[in-house]
């Protein structure tokens, strides 16, 4: 086994190295340890946008990176420890969580903390979740990864995955909002991330003989980046590829009442229709016919809609109070 400690807090460089490193080491069993500065990390078949608090997530310039793997959106900052196991999936049930959650629990529970697993792929503590887990299967290989909040900012972490519900339609997999807590208040006091993620990785070389330390090579760091540049930071990827889905805001602006309603397939605007109370000079079909074939993506709607004489749309309205219906 080769045991991976990231150099890096980017959550684009290190969502980007799991899927290097499946076709970097195609054989090799590995353990990837990584911590990222605020991001949140969204499931590979979740409608991105239903899942953040977009305005929230732009204020506080958190990254939003979609995974390989199926399940939840989670929010990782330094203090949140990520781990990462990869090995043959012939070798393995791809069904069963324990396995690759049981050195987690082994350590914690040597320090006190009474931490299990629970229902099929959480750990917790005093029924409160402090790690998900993840896996998928690609290229024969096998990739289970998870969290650990060891002293994560809850505040932040309830703002940036709180949306409105209402807001989408969609046949995607929404997260499901577990009651979470922090594991710090259980360790001994002053436990960082980084002394967790050694303690971890002493846990894993004392239960693999050959288990061996693993530096990224400058090769591998250029392909990491060039993954990351080419997939793991575009729009494409990250909001583009959520399932098709039609959303609906309403929104009350000094001119009146506005309601849209988009039909959205791969972040694409196929169809458009705006309602309300408002009193038009010029016909809203006409901005509705500009909307087609537009990315449902703040900034591009943004520059569509600068270009627009918006008051002859909808009366004495601003740009950004109309952004707010399409966000």
């Amino acid at each position: 086994m080769l045991i991976i400690d990231s150099p890096s807090n980017n959550a684009y460089f290190n969502i980007a190295s799991e899927e290097y490193l499946l076709r970097r080491f195609p054989h090799e069993d590995l353990f990837l340890l990584y911590v990222n500065a605020p991001s949140i990390i969204v499931g590979k078949f979740q409608n991105t946008l239903a899942e953040i608090n977009l305005d929230y997530v732009q204020e506080k310039e958190i990254k939003v990176v979609r995974r390989m793997s199926g399940g939840g959106a989670v929010y990782h900052d330094l203090g949140n420890l990520n781990f990462s196991f990869h090995t043959l999936l012939a070798d393995h049930d791809f069904g069963d969580f324990s396995q690759f959650t049981q050195p987690v629990l082994a350590l914690l529970n040597r320090l006190g903390v009474p931490a299990m697993l629970q229902g099929r792929n959480d750990l917790l503590v005093d029924g409160k979740k402090f790690s998900g887990n993840a896996k998928l299967a690609k290229q024969g290989k096998m990739i289970q990864h998870g969290t650990i909040l060891l002293n994560s900012e809850m505040e932040v972490l309830g703002q940036a995955l709180k949306t409105n519900p209402l807001k989408f339609i969609d046949k995607a997999t929404k997260s499901n909002r577990s009651r979470v807590t922090n594991l710090i208040s259980y360790l001994p006091e002053g436990t960082t991330t980084e002394e967790l993620k050694n303690l971890l990785t002493e846990e894993i070389i004392a239960n693999n003989p050959g288990a061996e330390r693993y530096e990224l090579t400058p090769e591998d760091i250029e392909g990491i980046q060039q993954l990351m540049q080419e997939k793991y930071e575009t729009w494409d990827w990250n909001f583009g590829f959520s399932p098709n889905y039609n959303f609906q805001k309403a929104i009350k602006v000094p001119a009146g009442f506005i309601e849209v309603h988009l039909d959205v397939v791969k972040g694409t605007i196929e169809k458009a229709k705006i309602f309300g109370d408002f009193f038009a000079s010029q016909p809203i079909e006409d901005l509705e016919a500009q909307l087609i074939g537009q990315k449902h993506e703040v900034h591009a709607l943004e520059a569509l809609l600068s270009q627009q004489d918006l008051v002859s749309y909808f009366g004495k309205v601003t740009l950004e109070e109309v952004m707010e219906g399409f966000k």
